[in-house]
């Protein structure tokens, strides 16, 4: 059996920027009293973790950071993403729904997430867009700020769930950023570039990902790819 790692945002599905836009309220409504005397930071969401984010915005505000104001900011961040993506829920990527599908119809396949979003942030997004019932587990945004601290929670995870053992050369990690390449590389995993998020075709190569797709629409020559490791 093979490990399937995915990404969300820009991998899965498109939200039209509801992420960043829940965020922002989410802190500003979470913390009013600096919001209303210092300007919202620009953030690169690309890659990141929720907890990395959050770490950000602090910094930025210069509150000290805590595990009780992370989850204040986390009450409200849901909150808004939930109300934004009921008015504007987005879009699944071309060819993903099928293809996630078709490897959870076989048995040489286990599928689970690394995302940057949380948990809660996660299973929104995918119940939403109607993917919530491809993943068993997953490693998140709220297990680790350090995105490549997360390929080994995801592991384990798996294997508690599954009862299978994950070598690394048997765990694919998927993304659309550098992030997520780096994030297999840590992990010793299998490298898949997606590029239907931000970054293009270009900038992905130069992080020599083991596989690289302009998309997820060909889901014959994605599987051919799993088979063919």
């Amino acid at each position: 059996m093979k490990l399937l790692l995915w990404d969300i945002d820009g991998t899965l599905l498109d939200t039209g920027g509801a992420g960043m836009k829940a965020l922002r309220e989410g802190w500003e409504e979470a913390f009013p009293e600096v919001s209303a005397i210092t300007a919202f930071p620009p953030l690169d969401l690309a890659g990141s973790t929720d907890a990395g984010l959050a770490r950000l915005l602090f910094d930025h505000y210069q509150i000290p950071w805590s595990d009780q104001g992370f989850a204040r900011l986390l009450e409200t961040y849901h909150l808004r993403l939930e109300a934004g993506l009921r008015s504007q829920p987005g879009r699944v990527l071309p060819g993903v729904a099928d293809l996630l599908a078709r490897l959870g119809g076989s048995s040489h396949f286990a599928q689970g997430l690394l995302t940057g979003n949380t948990r809660t942030g996660a299973a929104t997004k995918t119940r939403h867009l109607g993917l919530e019932g491809h993943f068993a587990f997953g490693a998140y945004g709220d297990d680790h700020h350090d995105r490549n601290a997360l390929g080994p929670i995801a592991i384990g995870r798996a294997e508690q769930i599954t009862g299978h053992r994950f070598e690394a050369h048997r765990v694919y990690v998927i993304g659309d950023t550098p992030r997520d390449i780096a994030c297999a590389r840590a992990c010793g995993a299998v490298a898949i570039a997606v590029a239907t998020g931000r970054h293009t075709r270009g900038e992905l190569e130069a992080c020599f990902p083991d596989w690289l797709f302009d998309d997820l629409a060909d889901g014959a020559a994605f599987v051919a790819a799993l088979h063919a490791e």
